[in-house]
């Protein structure tokens, strides 16, 4: 059986606000930002772990998610979208265009 999946398509999450002391894929400007989930990707290793030359990084889903540029940047009138593991989002409880 499938894992089930934490987000589907059209979820709103807000992506976690931190500032690891070590590598992260969690880009700084994409941190604590409310994006939409637009499909999972697949599963992969975390990125944070295994940069730090570990073996014992969780293999977690990845999600492509959407961003208003503008909300990330404060202008623009395009989207972009980031691959992000899992455990970088939270669910949101906010309308996102």
């Amino acid at each position: 059986m499938p894992d089930r999946l934490a987000y589907a398509p059209g979820d709103v999450v807000r992506t976690y606000r931190h500032d690891p002391p070590h590598h992260t894929r969690l880009p700084r400007y994409a941190r604590g930002k409310l994006g939409v989930v637009v499909e999972p990707e697949g599963r992969a290793p975390l990125a944070d772990i295994r940069s730090q030359g570990r073996d014992d990084a969780p293999v977690e889903m990845v999600y492509a998610v959407r961003f208003a540029a503008r909300d990330l940047w404060g202008e623009g009138d395009h989207d972009v979208v980031l691959d992000l593991s899992e455990s970088y989002l939270r669910k949101a409880d906010a309308d996102v265009r």
